[in-house]
């Protein structure tokens, strides 16, 4: 018996009844998904009717895999990795750089997203962090824009650490510039003060003279 073929696709409002009665059945707040219904992917199948769906939220360059729902769990396995090369083109075309999930299904895993650890979860959308815990990460790729922010701030950094060090030296200089000018004033007060008592008292004599 050959497999039954899917077609996976975005959804329309026209699924909107098909999706309702789907996320019923998952025990799902149909009514909030029916707001973002066109966050989903759907699958149909060869008699057009809609069988699986799962969402994918964007946010900035994050996306969020939700809501996964099908009419019979036992095709589940043959149409996650449709649904799944559906939302990597769409990452790809949006330029999303980390996709999340809460989903709880082993083929997630399976396909490279892992436990958040803490760096991770600083780069959650504030957004997405009351939804709870149990989050799991794929990063897709660099983050440019975080790349060269983090340049810059080192740069800067680095700009502000230069001026630091430079105005210490000039305060330094400063220091020993006015150190080397009292210097030469008490020698040029020394010099004069001696001339003066010479001059006063012709018979003294100067430290190491007979």
């Amino acid at each position: 018996m050959n497999p039954p073929n899917f077609l996976v696709r975005r959804a329309t409002l026209e699924d909107l009844s098909a999706l309702l009665q789907l996320w019923s059945s998952m025990r799902f707040d149909a009514d909030a998904l029916a707001k973002r219904a066109t966050e989903f992917q759907v699958a149909e199948d060869s008699s057009k009717a809609v069988v699986g769906a799962i969402g994918l939220r964007i946010v900035g360059k994050q996306g969020h895999i939700h809501s996964e729902a099908f009419t019979d769990f036992s095709v589940a396995d043959q149409i996650r990795p449709l649904l799944f090369d559906r939302m990597k083109v769409l990452a790809n075309n949006h330029g999303l750089v980390r996709l999340w999930t809460r989903e709880s299904a082993p083929f997630w895993k399976h396909i490279g997203l892992d436990p958040a650890d803490a760096p991770a979860l600083e780069k959650l959308p504030a957004v997405w962090k009351d939804l709870g815990s149990g989050w799991f990460t794929l990063k897709l790729k660099e983050d440019v824009e975080e790349i060269l922010s983090e340049n810059s701030a080192f740069a800067l950094f680095a700009e502000a650490e230069k001026r630091r060090t430079q105005k210490t030296l000039d305060q330094a200089r400063l220091i020993k510039g006015v150190a080397t000018g009292i210097a030469v004033f008490l020698l040029v007060g020394v010099v004069i003060a001696a001339v003066y008592l010479l001059r006063r008292n012709p018979h003294l004599t100067l430290p190491g003279r007979g």
